[in-house]
């Protein structure tokens, strides 16, 4: 597996993987923020960004082949998808996470009976049902729903639209949305044993504040982190009080 991943910064080692449809560059503004403190590590999920598309999108192996790309200690964070893997990881890998960011994801994206905290299976096939009529289309609708809420919403989509094909145009979205249509990862929760931050907004839509909550349940060592008025991407709505309290929860535990 061959990942494109863009490192910047001195200090302890942070890895950063992105959500759905975009790539590692949508930390730039959380790195230029933190990498006079810290090695940021920014990562092309498989199909996204400059790295090869996968014929299939397994969280398990990727965070497989991210612990061998990365086999000191790290510090890790995962938003959305990048968070699915960052879950993996932490439990698959318990030595080689030092401390774990999740940041508006979940252990399961469809919403059924059982686990409310999720979108109806529908809205996630229809975004897979028109990538192939309309791509860059369907990319922008979805951008726009994760600032759905948050304030100075237009101004941080405007930032987000101009660095879509940043890093080219991704190759693999359909496998990787396959993925969050199927996994169900609950019961890593029992098995992740370092320190976790949660940061997520109380207006978010795609993964409702509720998964936070049940993993602030579930997991052994979780501190949460709750951004009133923001929706799905905290780390670009709320930019400084986001910083802010990933800083504290990463030099907690350096």
């Amino acid at each position: 597996m061959t990942l494109f991943i863009e490192s910047r910064g001195r200090g302890p080692d942070l890895v950063l993987l992105h959500g759905w449809g975009l790539h590692g560059g949508v930390f730039e503004r959380v790195a230029a923020n933190l990498e006079a403190d810290f090695c940021l590590h920014l990562v092309d999920l498989p199909g996204h960004g400059a790295s090869a598309a996968a014929g299939h999108f397994d969280a398990a192996a990727i965070a497989d082949a991210l612990a061998g790309h990365f086999p000191l200690p790290v510090h890790l964070l995962g938003w959305s998808l990048g968070g699915l893997i960052a879950q993996h990881w932490a439990a698959q890998h318990p030595q080689q996470v030092r401390s774990l960011a999740l940041v508006a994801t979940s252990p399961r994206f469809v919403r059924d009976e059982a686990w409310p905290h999720a979108q109806a299976r529908e809205a996630i096939e229809g975004v897979g049902a028109s990538l192939d009529t309309a791509f860059e289309l369907t990319l922008e609708r979805f951008l726009a729903l994760q600032m759905m809420g948050a304030p100075a919403a237009r101004d941080t989509l405007k930032a987000l639209k101009a660095q879509l094909f940043a890093h080219g145009r991704p190759q693999g979205l359909l496998p990787a949305l396959h993925c969050l249509l199927h996994a169900d990862a609950r019961e890593l929760a029992q098995a992740i044993a370092c320190p976790v931050g949660l940061f997520y907004g109380a207006r978010d839509a795609i993964t409702p504040i509720g998964a936070g909550r049940w993993l602030a349940q579930q997991l052994a060592d979780a501190t949460f982190y709750d951004f009133p008025q923001a929706s799905h991407a905290p780390f670009l709505s709320h930019e400084t009080d986001f910083v802010e309290a990933l800083r504290l929860h990463l030099e907690q535990h350096a």
